[in-house]
């Protein structure tokens, strides 16, 4: 047995491969969509109605809430304000140092 990933965990594996930031940032963008969506779920609140309240389009709401896009904080943030959330960002040192 040669291969060099036996015994190593999937951070390790992706950071090796050159592919752990993009998939954190993908994984990161797909929970925030997904507590988005859930919020407005508990709230009552459709697409449509979101549109309305975000001054945009319901399309602009849809790709908020598809995590294949990239979405600015602001929006975020106005978003999450809607549904009665609000947005946190911590930086943390890498590898616990």
């Amino acid at each position: 047995m040669n291969d060099k990933h036996i015994g190593s965990g999937l951070d390790d594996f992706l950071q090796e491969e050159g592919l752990f930031e993009e998939t954190q940032a993908q994984a990161i963008k797909e929970v925030i969509a997904w507590q988005l969506d859930q919020a407005m779920k508990e709230k009552g609140i459709s697409k449509a109605r979101m549109a309305i309240l975000l001054k945009t389009s319901r399309t602009q709401v849809t790709r908020l809430l598809d995590p294949a896009n990239d979405i600015t904080l602001s929006t975020l943030q106005r978003a999450a304000a809607l549904v009665g959330r609000k947005v946190r960002i911590d930086l943390v040192a890498e590898n616990g140092g």
